[in-house]
């Protein structure tokens, strides 16, 4: 509108604060909103940014690239070559399937077969930037719905590679229009023989892999020792852009090369530092991305053939909902999961703006074509996560995995009015040690499968998303005394407390924590009950170390209670300094650390210690060989 990049920075920015917090008020998805904000603000409602749009889309899509190598960073190359049979046999399914089906419906139309195999190509992708994003929204990465929309994304993320590559094959064109196709025909491999090709290919996912070890890594801890946490960030971005550009270099996705990159730098002592110091970047170019997306919706070319954009919208979607409930049926998931995956990954992804303007560049598509497959393609972005939605709140109660089921007559509950929100290893171990001594507690869990296993179990379950109001109430949140967070995705736990604590305030609230910043969060939040998952455990170890090493179990026991009770003090105290990671932070850290170690070395060298014998059995049994030795020396005793 006016040209000014500030003002088009304020525009982007105001609209997402607006529309995002408007969606969430009504319980929408943070998707709805950017995609929301993204139409009023483009050149079709309002106008205030124009064909620069188009451009901003291009480099907000880094935010996939971003976010798929933060997911590498959290599986381990051992979990990823575990995956080898799902990604391949649900991803070719779903994308084979869908092709052909696809190819099929647009001949019948009328259309080039060319044409025809194109736009098939491009209907066979989703969108990984909404589908991953409404997952990790909802903290269901971990379920078998998660696990499966994940295989067959990084499926349609390399395969896309061979799709690209088998475009100039189709293509009768003797030239290429310069600088069209995003780049996507310029690349180091262009006019090499197919072998050199796909060396070339091996040999950057090798370099990929052997830089992350001996490159990478040494340069994060040459970096670390600066102190300078600006260095680090710009080394993570370093890391991702360097990635990136070598994948595009060579043809290849970049998205999937930032994969790959974050799966081989998972095992390394920078895993957590690199996700934490990309995260922002990843939601704030995720959200630009989505408003892209909603401004790039043409409604002039709506306007002049609705109905036929119409149809072949709905026909693609159900074309693919077809293949995606035939994938789940084949591979033995349960109904609900069947439905989520349908509905999440029945969109048109982003990676078919690449493909579709790269066909359109080899002249195998024309004008009013490409112009037709961009809206729809962008229209069946924008309707996921409404369709998504009418699915959990509409479809999955009365034919999925039901929220709740009621018990038999003659069972009587013995609820003690606790709620344990997720049931995995750390939640499971809870819920077992209540039961053995009579409290049974109301488990709400997001996995239909654990769900029904529970329930056979004799355990009283709700299904469902716990950050649901309308759930927890039917769980019984208003007569609950205590409410135990068990999960692992502190979004989800945040969401949870932060609901609770408002709607009903006298529920004591019991919060599982990953590790020490989630703590800081929860008691920033005002929660006092907070229980860090590894605590207990490596307290443990350390003892029986010790004990090993010669020390008494008495004397260690109330060593580790000592130890909790100066790292809970020291907690509390740093979750109040404003910046973690700062210079002032870290002096305060370090003095608070060595003052612990100071009392626990005093506690031990005190008098009274060297007298603790309780629980020491070795000492007991010394003690009873010497009095009967004695009195054998001395029967008269």
């Amino acid at each position: 509108m006016t040209g000014s990049i500030l003002f088009e920075a304020i525009v982007f920015l105001a609209g997402a604060i607006i529309c995002v917090s408007i969606a969430k008020r009504l319980g929408l998805s943070s998707v709805i909103g950017y995609l929301l904000a993204g139409v009023l603000i483009g050149p079709y409602v309002l106008g205030f940014i124009g064909q620069e749009g188009e451009d901003i889309l291009h480099f907000a899509e880094f935010g996939v690239v971003v976010m798929l190598f933060l997911i590498g960073l959290e599986i381990e190359p051992k979990n990823f070559w575990n995956m080898r049979k799902t990604i391949l046999g649900m991803g070719g399914l779903q994308v084979g399937g869908t092709m052909l089906l696809t190819y099929f419906l647009f001949t019948f139309i009328g259309y080039d077969w060319k044409v025809s195999l194109v736009i098939a190509m491009a209907v066979a992708l989703s969108s990984t930037a909404i589908a991953l994003q409404t997952i990790k929204e909802k903290g269901m990465m971990d379920t078998t719905y998660g696990a499966s929309s994940f295989s067959i994304l990084l499926f349609q993320d390399i395969i896309v590679i061979f799709m690209l590559g088998a475009l100039p094959l189709l293509s009768t064109a003797t030239t290429v229009a310069s600088g069209e196709g995003h780049g996507a025909s310029e690349n180091l491999l262009d006019g090499l023989p197919i072998a050199f090709q796909t060396l070339a290919i091996i040999l950057s996912v090798i370099i990929i892999i052997v830089a992350g070890k001996y490159l990478i890594v040494p340069m994060l801890r040459k970096v670390a020792k600066t102190g300078v946490r600006e260095l680090l960030i710009a080394a993570a971005l370093l890391i991702v852009f360097s990635i990136s550009f070598l994948m595009e270099y060579v043809g290849l996705s970049p998205a999937l090369g930032a994969f790959l990159g974050g799966v081989v730098l998972s095992n390394s002592e920078f895993k957590h530092e690199l996700e934490s110091t990309l995260e922002p970047f990843k939601n704030l170019l995720l959200g630009l991305f989505f408003m892209a997306v909603g401004a790039s919706i043409n409604f002039i070319v709506i306007a002049k053939n609705p109905l036929t954009i119409g149809g072949i919208l709905i026909a693609i979607v159900i074309v693919k909902a077809i293949v995606l409930f035939i994938t789940g049926y084949v591979f033995k998931l349960k109904l609900d999961q069947k439905l989520l995956l349908t509905f999440s990954l029945s969109q048109i992804g982003e990676f078919a703006f690449v493909l579709l303007s790269f066909a359109f560049s080899l002249q195998l598509l024309e004008q009013d074509q490409m112009d037709m497959m961009l809206v729809i393609t962008a229209l069946t972005m924008s309707l996921t996560p409404i369709t998504g939605m009418i699915n959990e709140r509409f479809i999955l109660p009365r034919i999925g995995t039901k929220e709740s089921i009621k018990r038999p007559m003659d069972h009587i509950a013995k609820s003690q009015n606790v709620i344990l929100v997720g049931f995995g290893h750390f939640g499971s171990t809870i819920g077992r040690f209540l039961r053995s001594h009579g409290v049974e507690a109301t488990i709400l869990d997001q996995d239909s499968n654990r769900v029904d296993f529970l329930r056979k179990m004799g355990f009283e379950v709700y299904y469902g998303d716990a950050t649901r109001i309308d759930l927890l109430e039917s769980a019984g949140i208003a007569q609950a005394k205590i409410l135990i967070c068990a999960i692992d995705n502190p979004t989800v736990t945040t969401q949870v407390t932060k609901l609770v604590k408002e709607k009903y305030p006298h529920v004591e609230l019991m919060i599982r924590a990953k590790n020490r910043n989630d703590a800081y969060d929860l008691l920033n939040l005002g929660i006092e009950n907070i229980y860090r998952e590894s605590l207990d455990t490596s307290l443990s170890m350390a003892s029986d170390v010790l004990h090993k090493l010669g020390f008494r179990k008495y004397t260690l026991n109330r060593q580790v209670q000592n130890f909790i009770k100066y790292d809970e003090a020291i907690l509390r105290r740093l979750a109040k300094e404003p910046k973690r990671g700062t210079d002032s932070y870290i002096f305060v850290a370090r003095q608070e650390l060595e003052k612990q170690e100071r009392y626990l070395n005093e506690d031990f060298n005190r008098g009274i210690v060297a007298y603790d014998n309780h629980w020491d059995s070795e000492h007991i049994r010394k003690t009873l060989e010497e009095q009967q030795h004695d009195e054998d020396e001395d029967p008269q005793i």
